[in-house]
């Protein structure tokens, strides 16, 4: 016990929610970016706007995706130069993708305040002309941009529109349960976290993120044997993630495995020293007790 109190006092000052908007947030620009060079191979699918592509999503118009592409590929480099023209799109008739990438330019500069309105408005458009679930997609945007301004309460509720336009089930749903997820964490609804949680899971059960976060919160609320389950599943879909590593160390501790969570957290500092999961791990290995010697013959 004396090891295990120190432990638990310092657990409280890191968790992998932390980190974890960090990641989701950079991989929602990561995604509008791989959207910016995907652009170009959907201008021929007006024919098939309201048909999805072979990953379920709707191509893009042909009368769009040029200025679409170009846009995006400008906020890339300036985002100062893709709101000037974006709006200047918006204006000439751009529709709700003249919106959408004013709310990706606008991410890109970290102005999340009018990111957060550039993406409602595009989903609000995008609704008005029959696109639901474009404006799902776009509803979950703007809650991923209140999630990274720090409004958690803005967040659920952009996230319960999207959910409310709906998604077909698979990858997509799940990720925007895991985002509401996140936020009901943040705003202290454990219950009504979990329920997100066990959702993203079904629908997206190969995103390492859900499990992670799903084993952080059964520690959180003292599920215990939860906890492990869903980090060993985290540790199988990323053995490689600082962040997972140091999570299972913190259950394994919890659950009195200390060699486990030794090694566990061993790999957290080797994978990636200089972070925030990387720093915490140290910091437990310090607080951990040397080894028992192997008795003398």
């Amino acid at each position: 016990m004396p090891v295990i109190l120190p432990l638990l006092m310092f657990m409280q000052a890191y968790d992998p929610e932390i980190e974890a908007v960090m990641r989701n947030s950079r991989k929602k620009k990561e995604d509008a970016a791989a959207a910016a060079a995907s652009a170009a191979s959907v201008q021929q699918a007006a024919a098939a706007r309201s048909a999805p592509d072979a990953d379920g999503r709707i191509p893009v118009p042909a009368k769009f995706a040029g200025p679409f592409q170009a846009c995006l590929d400008q906020a890339l480099e300036s985002p100062d130069k893709a709101i000037t023209f974006a709006q200047n799109w918006r204006i000439d008739g751009g529709s709700f993708y003249a919106r959408h990438c004013m709310g990706f330019a606008l991410s890109r500069a970290e102005r999340w305040g009018p990111a957060i309105v550039a993406f409602e408005q595009a989903a609000e458009e995008a609704e008005r002309g029959g696109e639901i679930v474009q404006s799902a997609r776009l509803w979950g945007q703007a809650g991923n941009a209140a999630l990274a301004s720090g409004d958690a309460k803005k967040a659920r509720e952009d996230f319960d529109a999207a959910l409310a336009r709906g998604l077909p089930d698979g990858m997509e749903k799940g990720e925007l349960h895991l985002d509401r997820a996140r936020a009901l964490v943040a705003l202290g609804d454990a219950d009504g976290a979990r329920g997100s949680l066990d959702t993203a899971l079904v629908q997206a059960p190969k995103d390492p993120l859900a499990w992670l976060l799903s084993a952080t919160l059964a520690r959180r609320t003292g599920e215990l044997a939860l906890a492990q389950a869903h980090i060993a599943r985290a540790v199988q879909l990323s053995p490689d993630d600082a962040s997972v590593a140091l999570e299972e160390g913190n259950i394994a501790v919890l659950t009195d495995h200390t060699d486990i969570a030794r090694s566990a957290w061993q790999r957290a500092v080797k994978l990636a020293p200089d972070a925030p999961a990387g720093k915490a791990a140290a910091d437990n290995l310090g607080r951990l007790p040397a080894p028992a010697s192997p008795p003398a013959n």
